[in-house]
């Protein structure tokens, strides 16, 4: 580097700006770093914060009712909660399930209205299975008037985009059939009948890549048809109503509509389940219909969204409130029994000479080495009421053999099994912490004249604080989210909120619930940490 000249800035060795030259050489050392943390970084990023973004969404999304049923939920909008639907509702919603059902879609939207309103998975599995039935009474008609009505390719030139023909494969071209395009103008002379086959066509290419002109139009398309041919029948247009459609067939058809035998889609989803009346069955399709819902949430702290807005959950529903009261009771006295124990033992460990603390230490983390269902199973043995502690109490007299101690199976039994199990994570924070507290400041206490324990209390005890901090957050943290334990011996009474939502997820499928619960949990977290730093100070947290 050289010195710095009269007549311009200071360069560096190789002739370059000195402040160019070290922002490059800090940009250089920038980059090292980042290369050196990227693969924490990258670990960090897909194993953590990307599942806790993943829980977050899924608290919230509820994409499924306005993806399955699109045009049900369209014409909700205009539906008066006090009433059954109109007719132009349950069109829409038999178009809907038809799509629904060949996509087998449907039983899954049930189960996920099931979650709101008990039936509702049953009730989409029965339509499921009837949905087929809606319309056949114009499908005979029509056939009966003309059977070139069931005849595929009787369709497709009416209904199909001249484009799309043209891109068809010819035969024993071995090429895949681009998605189906309804005809514009067959769309504006009848838009319902447009809307159902191109739904069919579309469905039926892209579920099971069936060829339009090989499969007979649903039955949907012909009672469209039917009204379509009425409305042109009603408006007094006659054959220059059909547009280019005047041919005999269409003709013949319009004419001879008015006499046809007639069905309402509202009746006929009556014949496949009186539910379809239900204003509850609708109020929670109603309610539901957004892709973004705060259900999940009220339902995870015991209230319901309504079409009347929002309602506590019946009594007898009401539990997550609870369990969230009782997890953080049992951690909070699952921490302090974890003081209360791990305190003396961190305190003989750090007095001791080294050799033997070093020696003792190892029993604090034996049960490292041992499974964790391992040791949860051995508590269920122990405490039993025909178990080894109860045969003890019996034993030296403390408890009546006819009344023997119920430890397991109830919040007793987690607490117990959960402090072991937690206890090296209380002892070794505050071990470290007293191993760093000089023992002259007690000797100096004394010597001032301080009795044992003021000089305990006074001294040395402040000084183990930030062991205790750093002790209480992770056993506090660890014991809320803790299942295994639970699960085994905690009965109905001792389980926790983790519980509930692994029950979600494995059973119950109602992973949204699941998401939300755990959601809440991670700000319940949230929140006593950043009390626990108000209170006391994050930064006198000591690990060593």
């Amino acid at each position: 580097m050289s010195d710095a000249t009269q007549d311009g800035p200071m360069l560096a060795a190789d002739g370059r700006p000195l402040k160019r030259s070290l922002a490059r050489a800090l940009r250089a050392q920038k980059l090292r770093a980042l290369m050196l943390i990227a693969p924490l970084l990258i670990f960090i990023l897909v194993t953590f914060i990307a599942p806790i973004v993943d829980m977050l969404f899924r608290s919230v999304e509820n994409q499924i009712v306005s993806e399955t049923l699109p045009r049900t939920v369209v014409a909700l909008d205009e539906w008066d909660p006090s009433d059954v639907p109109e007719d132009d509702v349950y069109a829409a919603l038999a178009l809907d399930f038809y799509a629904a059902t060949e996509r087998r879609e449907h039983t899954r939207l049930g189960s996920r209205l099931n979650y709101e309103t008990t039936g509702m998975s049953s009730l989409f599995r029965k339509t499921g299975r009837g949905v087929d039935d809606i319309g056949e009474i114009y499908t005979d008609q029509f056939v009966d008037l003309n059977e070139r009505w069931e005849d595929p390719l009787f369709w497709l030139p009416l209904v199909s985009d001249s484009g799309w023909l043209s891109s068809r494969p010819a035969e024993g071209e071995d090429r895949p059939l681009s998605l189906f395009r309804i005809d514009a103008e067959f769309e504006a002379s009848f838009p319902r009948a447009a809307e159902a086959y191109e739904t069919f066509a579309r469905t039926i290419q892209q579920t099971d890549g069936d060829d339009p002109a090989e499969e007979e139009p649903w039955h949907l398309v012909y009672a469209a048809l039917y009204h379509d041919l009425m409305a042109i029948h009603e408006s007094g247009a006659g054959a220059e109503g059909l547009g280019r459609f005047d041919g005999p067939v269409f003709v013949e058809a319009l004419e001879a509509v008015p006499g046809f035998e007639t069905q309402s889609y509202r009746a006929a989803f009556e014949d496949i389940d009186e539910d379809w009346l239900d204003l509850e069955v609708w109020g929670t399709i109603e309610a539901f219909s957004d892709p973004f819902t705060a259900g999940y949430f009220l339902s995870s702290v015991d209230l319901q969204l309504t079409p009347q807005g929002i309602e506590a959950q019946p009594e007898d529903q009401r539990l997550y409130l609870l369990l969230f009261w009782r997890t953080l009771f049992m951690s909070g006295v699952i921490t302090i029994s974890c003081i209360l124990l791990g305190y003396p033992i961190a305190y003989l460990l750090s007095n001791l000479p080294t050799r033997t603390s070093n020696l003792l230490l190892i029993l604090v983390l034996l049960p490292f080495w041992t499974s964790l269902l391992v040791r949860t199973s051995a508590w269920k043995v122990l405490l039993q009421q025909q178990g080894v502690i109860n045969d003890i109490l019996v034993w030296i007299g403390l408890v009546a053999d006819d009344s023997r101690l119920a430890l397991i199976n109830n919040q007793t039994g987690t607490i117990i099994a959960m402090t072991h199990i937690l206890l090296p994570f209380m002892i070794l924070p505050m071990f470290s912490v007293m191993k760093t507290i000089p023992p002259s400041y007690v000797r100096a206490a004394k010597s001032l004249g301080a009795t044992n324990w003021t000089a305990f209390w006074r001294v040395y005890f402040p000084q183990s604080i930030p062991g205790i901090g750093a002790g209480c957050i992770l056993v506090f943290i660890l014991a809320i989210g803790y299942y295994i334990t639970p699960e085994l011996v905690g009965g109905r009474t001792g389980t926790f909120i983790s519980n509930r939502i692994a029950f979600h997820i494995s059973s119950s499928l109602n992973w949204g619930l699941a998401a939300a619960l755990g959601s809440i949990l991670l700000a319940v977290v949230l929140v006593l940490y950043w009390l626990y730093d108000r209170i006391v100070g994050i930064d006198n947290v000591k690990l060593g």
